[in-house]
């Protein structure tokens, strides 16, 4: 790339403008949106296919309920009954999913927010957005702001910060679908995690609780295996407990592609890491390709706090008061295991 690129993305329905900024060096490239703070599209050198679900026009991204490439918060993920207490005081979120819970911070998440370019040049840009006091009944005032960087080889790296003015939930998690091969289905992807345990979820797919041993069930991703098993595909939207808190960054998952020969391991400071994919994944709008998705096009991996963990002492701490700050950093790391030279 020459330099730093800014260019319309289009227009939302209030008239604001939806920018498109990209980033990039020799071995990836990115292209973000202010709209949700997504990651539109991501290339990799001698790849001839994007390797995230996406949309090439604004239309896929004004109905985009499986949040392709976007930042999810305040709350990423469900709270139970759409209501928490903070301090003694019973807080009453939008209810999104089924009337019932709140998911992804409710109707009006971060993911459907139109964030703002604070800082922008060849391999970096920084969005920011202000949720104010009362939004989608959480409490305070929350300051965000996320920096994508592309570093070589071939990393993408993510770095939340958030301050608030009152105690409220908090965490981000990063929504992109990753489809390693340009395939039209990720089931034969391979994937290992680094979790002993993951959460048991009720029909609303909310955490009752228990904490498992992934030993023996279709959640044992110790080592690589294909995310379907003889073929059959297993529903999974749960969440992988991957600590008891935040820690220093780690590796903590790897994809493979069998199909192109990448790679991609995610490093990151979370406890949890939700794995989702399966019909989620269909769309109306032509993707990135050119034609729409079908089930199981992709596989979200998303480093965050454990689901309803506001509402659940004895899950990792997530409610951040005016004295702290949320800082969260995560890193897809892709390479080449099997590619044919391409002579450089």
């Amino acid at each position: 790339m020459d330099g730093p690129v800014t260019q319309s993305f289009g227009v939302l329905g209030n008239g604001e403008s939806v920018r498109r900024a990209c980033v990039g060096t020799d071995g990836i490239s990115a292209s973000i949106i202010t709209l949700g703070a997504a990651v539109q599209d991501l290339r990799l050198s001698a790849v001839d296919h994007p390797v995230v679900l996406g949309f090439p026009a604004l239309d896929g991204y004004i109905e985009n309920p499986s949040c392709f490439g976007a930042t999810v918060g305040r709350y990423a993920n469900r709270i139970s009954n759409g209501q928490v207490r903070v301090e003694g005081r019973l807080i009453h979120l939008d209810r999104n999913e089924h009337g019932r819970q709140t998911v992804h911070g409710g109707r009006e998440g971060s993911a459907t927010r139109n964030w703002r370019i604070i800082d922008h040049g060849r391999t970096h840009v920084s969005l920011a957005d202000r949720l104010p006091d009362g939004h989608m009944g959480f409490p305070g005032t929350l300051e965000v702001t996320l920096t994508y960087r592309v570093i070589p080889p071939m990393d993408l790296e993510l770095e939340f910060h958030a301050v608030t003015t009152a105690a409220t939930p908090c965490s981000f998690a990063h929504h992109s679908y990753f489809n390693l091969d340009g395939s039209q289905t990720v089931l034969d992807h391979e994937l290992q995690v680094d979790a002993e345990h993951y959460l048991e979820l009720d029909t609303d797919k909310i955490p009752t609780g228990a904490v498992l041993p992934v030993e023996s069930t279709p959640f044992d991703f110790r080592s690589l295996r294909p995310l379907a098993q003889g073929g059959i595909p297993f529903p999974h939207d749960h969440n992988f407990c991957l600590s008891r808190d935040q820690q220093p960054i780690r590796p903590v998952a790897l994809l493979k592609g069998p199909g192109s020969g990448l790679e991609m391991e995610i490093e990151t400071t979370e406890p949890g890491l939700q794995l989702c994919h399966g019909a989620m994944t269909s769309t109306r709008s032509p993707g990135l390709g050119g034609s729409p998705y079908g089930p199981h096009a992709g596989v979200a991996l998303e480093p965050q706090c454990w689901p309803d963990s506001p509402n659940r002492p004895d899950f990792p701490p997530a409610i951040l008061v005016p004295e702290s700050e949320y800082r969260q950093t995560t890193r897809f790391r892709f390479q080449r295991f099997g590619l044919p030279d391409s002579g450089s």
